[in-house]
């Protein structure tokens, strides 16, 4: 049984608009003579005369009205086709749902959906912020994609993948005097009010890490559940923290003092997602961007050192 191609069904539809060969040819762009080979072989192949030749016109043959009908058919759905892959390249009706850990939410996430909206400027992002007790949940009932985290979740059923190591910095408020030292140590801080999170947390035992290995038990004036909670009592000069570069990644932060710790100390950014799960080209693309971030972010060196 012959089949037609689409190829075939394009040619046929140009020849029937134009009215000629040549006309058809320009449609296409392409050669004359290849039009009017393609129109005799498929009229040899099909067993069927398609048009007739009349005072130099092709005019559809009647045997051959159903088929034409069809071939508009079969047009007007390769248009609705490419309107949809058209669509789809620029994110129409999709949804990318992912979530992101506190620290990496305040600015690098930001950053990233700047690009991914630039990729795909008709996507629809919907970003949560998630405490670490609640990813697991959340990847497991299938409510997003993947989650950037800040530590590895021990889960056989999720996959931890790496995508950048950071440090840790001080962060003191703008008029403090350790803002007059390059580099300030633990054992600068722990002599101040310090601003901290529950080392029960896995972020705060990040934290808290630069002052265990110098043997120093810190004694905390004020404790937040989040990153964004520590800088901001920071800002309004409540105390002084250790704090991860993500959550102070923002260029100008107005009351904010950022110093390299003398100790070195790094956290690590991941993404998490269920074993087995294939993730959307749109989620493999923003990972890909919070990568990025992330790594420029690493790759700053500018640390407001003083004058």
């Amino acid at each position: 049984m012959s089949e037609l191609t689409l190829r075939q069904v394009e040619v046929i539809r140009a020849v029937m608009l134009a009215g000629t060969i040549q006309g058809a040819a320009r449609l296409l762009n392409v050669s004359a003579p290849g039009i009017s080979r393609l129109v005799r072989h498929t009229e040899d192949l099909l067993g069927i005369r398609l048009f007739e030749r009349k005072a130099g016109l092709f005019v559809p043959s009647p045997e051959a009205t159903p088929i034409f009908e069809m071939v508009h058919q079969v047009h007007r759905q390769m248009d609705n086709l490419n309107t949809a892959v058209a669509s789809l390249r620029k994110g129409g009706d999709v949804r990318l749902t992912f979530a992101c850990a506190p620290s990496i939410a305040q600015f690098i996430a930001a950053r990233a959906a700047r690009h991914i909206r630039k990729r795909f400027p008709d996507l629809y992002i919907d970003m949560n912020i998630l405490k670490i007790e609640e990813t697991t949940d959340y990847l497991l009932l299938e409510r997003g994609e993947f989650v950037i985290m800040s530590s590895a979740l021990e889960n056989p059923a999720l996959e931890n993948v790496k995508l950048a190591d950071g440090r840790l910095v001080a962060i003191v408020p703008d008029s403090h005097p350790l803002a007059k030292k390059k580099v300030i140590s633990v054992h600068d801080l722990v002599k101040e009010d310090l601003v901290g999170v529950d080392a029960g947390d896995p972020y705060g035992a990040t934290l808290a890490r630069p002052f265990a290995q110098e043997g120093l038990k810190p004694t905390y004036a004020m404790r937040g559940r989040f990153a964004q909670t520590v800088v901001s009592f920071v800002r309004h000069g409540l105390g002084v923290a250790v704090i991860d570069e993500f959550s102070v990644a923002e260029v100008y932060m107005p009351g904010i003092t950022r110093r390299p710790l003398a100790e070195a100390a790094n956290i690590s950014a991941y993404v998490v997602s269920r074993k087995g799960r294939q993730l959307s080209s749109f989620a493999e693309f923003a990972i890909a961007r919070f990568r990025q971030e992330l790594l420029k972010t690493t790759a700053r060196q500018d640390l407001e050192a003083p004058a």
